[in-house]
């Protein structure tokens, strides 16, 4: 009778085709601000500071969340190769370390989660008026918690009223700011488009101000709608349980859970930063959810059509050997 033995490491070529998965995550901008190194017995997922939005992410907490929604998809993708990764947090200059864990079968969930990594895709344009199922917002959350997250959906018409008030204040602060605002051209209109940052035509169209959620205006052209075409939308607040650099990555990982499950069940998303950008407004959200930790990033979920998707930087750019 044989016995499976732990591998010391993965192949190099195992490890680059999961990497090919752990790109696609998504990244404020699209600034895709991770590196990934290989080692003899292990791998390491780094934040790379050179592509650190110095504006409107300061102190890197949408950085290293962005870095652990590419964590979570790497593991995904080692998974499903039949190689599953153990992982924890580290620190001196790198976020998470991974390692071999006994091989097995990836299970359906991941199976399904992985197929969804080249699909699924930040909503950028309307959402329909169609009301998101009413099981499907205890699914999301609960994916949230399988990372060690929380995902709070607001009710109500006044709470959500208040929500998208603060989003409008944090977005109309952030646009008076001429920093941030260059720092948004540097990856929308001068980006380059074939590997970063956010074309026009993943842009989406401008902002309208009848609509109920301020999205940031990456350009796009005008359109003639002035009403949200979405009247109850479901909007839900992410976090996790504690706060500092750590939490962000935990909060990635339980973000890219939460995306890759709502386009398993055929919802679009959008995000907003803007109010967890200005500390005033994070602070508010907290205190309205009556949560202890900071919220680190707001989700609408819906039906809307497919978008153009956003470029990345090819593999062998972020791979430390």
């Amino acid at each position: 009778m044989s016995t499976l033995t732990t591998p010391t490491t993965w192949t190099f070529e195992a490890f680059t085709a999961a990497v090919g998965d752990a790109v696609q995550a998504p990244s404020i901008h699209n600034s895709q601000p991770w590196r990934f190194r290989w080692t003899s017995d292990g791998a390491y997922v780094l934040l790379d500071e050179r592509r650190r939005l110095a504006v409107c992410d300061a102190d890197g907490r949408m950085a290293r969340i962005s870095c652990g929604a590419a964590a979570y998809n790497l593991r995904l993708g080692l998974a499903v190769s039949g190689l599953p990764a153990r992982h924890r947090l580290v620190s001196g200059g790198a976020l998470l370390y991974l390692w071999p864990a006994q091989p097995r079968p990836p299970t359906p969930m991941e199976r399904r989660l992985h197929w969804q990594i080249s699909r699924r895709h930040t909503n950028r344009g309307p959402f329909a008026d169609t009301p998101v199922g009413p099981g499907l917002p205890q699914q999301l959350a609960d994916a949230a918690r399988r990372e060690g997250g929380w995902l709070d959906f607001v009710a109500g018409e006044r709470a959500l009223t208040t929500l998208a008030e603060l989003i409008r204040i944090a977005d109309a602060e952030l646009r008076a700011n001429s920093a941030y605002a260059a720092e948004l051209r540097a990856w929308t209109i001068c980006a380059n488009h074939a590997v970063e940052g956010i074309g026009p035509d993943a842009c989406g169209a401008a902002p309208h101000p009848a609509e109920i959620m301020t999205r940031r205006d990456y350009g796009g052209p005008g359109r003639g709608v002035t009403r949200d075409l979405s009247r109850h939308p479901a909007v839900a607040v992410l976090g996790a349980l504690g706060d500092g650099p750590d939490e962000a990555i935990r909060v990635g990982m339980a973000l890219q859970c939460v995306l890759l499950t709502a386009a398993d069940l055929g919802l679009a998303t959008a995000m907003y930063s803007q109010p967890i950008e200005v500390p005033a407004t994070r602070e508010q959200i907290r205190r309205a959810i009556d949560r202890i930790h900071d919220p680190h990033l707001v989700l609408r979920f819906g039906y809307a059509p497919t978008t153009c998707y956003t470029n990345r930087r090819p593999v062998t750019d972020v791979i430390d050997a």
